[in-house]
C-alpha cells in the first residue's frame, strides 16, 4: 500500500493541499510498517486544478491523508482510486503510523472556508438600492483579497465543495 501526505518543509501536514511544498509517499508493508518514504514535488494548486491525483495513483497511492482539502480535490482523488482522509494534522510520519494503527478517521469536509457565501448589505433608504453595498465575501474576505492558493483567476470563484 502507498499513502500520500501533502507536507510542508518541516514534514508537517500542510493546512491546505494547494499550498504544500511536496507530497511524501509512504510505502507500507503487509504488516502495516513503513518501508520507505519518497518525496514528490507539488505541481502547485489544488487537486482539482492539477493532474496530481492521476500522478499519485499511477505511482500506486491508494490513500491520501490531508488537512484542508475541498470537494473538488477530494472528488478528483476519489475518481483516481485514492481514498481521502480529511482533517489530519501534525507530523506526517506520526500521522501515517496512527492511521496504520486504525486511530485516524475522516473528519469530513475541511475546506469550507473557501466556499463563496453571498452576504447582502442592502440599503433601501431614499427609495433606491446602493449596488456598492452588495458584497460577496469568502471567509470574511472580500472577493478581491481571496487567496486560497488555487489560482481561480479573475473573480476568485472557488468551487471546493
Amino acid at each position: 500500500m502507498k499513502i500520500a501526505v501533502p507536507v510542508s518543509k518541516e514534514n508537517k501536514i500542510e493546512a491546505h493541499i494547494g499550498q504544500c511544498e511536496s507530497y511524501n509517499v509512504f510505502t507500507v508493508s503487509d504488516k502495516k510498517e513503513i518501508e520507505g518514504i519518497t518525496k514528490m514535488k507539488s505541481p502547485g494548486g489544488c487537486g482539482c486544478n492539477t493532474d496530481i491525483a492521476a500522478v499519485l495513483a499511477s505511482d500506486g497511492v491508494t490513500v491520501m491523508l490531508a488537512a484542508g482539502i475541498g470537494g473538488g480535490s477530494t472528488s478528483a482523488f476519489n475518481k483516481s482510486g485514492i481514498n481521502v482522509i480529511r482533517g489530519c494534522s501534525g507530523d506526517a510520519t506520526e500521522v501515517v503510523k496512527l492511521y496504520l494503527s486504525g486511530l485516524v478517521e475522516d473528519k469530513g469536509s475541511s475546506c469550507n472556508k473557501h466556499q463563496p457565501q453571498p452576504q447582502h448589505h442592502h440599503e433601501h433608504r431614499h427609495g433606491h438600492h446602493h449596488a456598492s453595498h452588495h458584497v460577496i465575501e469568502i471567509a470574511g474576505m472580500s472577493k478581491d483579497s481571496h487567496q486560497c492558493g488555487c489560482n481561480h483567476g479573475e473573480g476568485n470563484q472557488c468551487n471546493h465543495n
